[in-house]
């Protein structure tokens, strides 16, 4: 589960990574998606395009408001928020501020997939 307030070029190698890693572990189940915590009316289309440009196959791409959802209490000054879960357990959780996600930032939350597995 992925929290973002913008689209850019460092999430959407995230996002291309974890949407490789939810087709390559689909007999186990997992699933991704991203949730853009914006009032930008024109993201719908952003996000329709990006999915065709980046060849998306697994990772659902949504949108909600600014706040984020109810009860899950997404820090406001977290550009990108990043909860790797199973069954309703968090095994790791990843946040940045604006121009925090960079390649190696992005190494350790490929490094940490694997955790939601061992769970099982």
């Amino acid at each position: 589960m992925i929290f973002a307030r913008e689209i850019s070029d460092n999430l959407t190698s995230l996002v291309k990574q974890i949407d490789a890693e939810t087709a390559k572990n689909s007999k186990q189940k997992m699933g991704s998606f991203v949730v853009f915590l914006t009032d930008d009316e024109k993201l719908s289309d952003k996000l329709v395009a990006l999915a065709k440009k980046e060849s998306l196959k697994k990772c659902i791409l949504s949108i909600d408001n600014p706040a984020g959802p109810p009860g899950y209490q997404v820090a406001k000054d977290a550009d990108i928020t990043v909860v790797l879960y199973n069954k309703r357990v968090v095994v790791a959780n990843h946040a940045f501020k604006k121009g925090g996600l960079n390649n190696t930032a992005i190494a350790k939350i490929m490094a940490d997939v694997p955790k939601i597995f061992e769970s099982k």
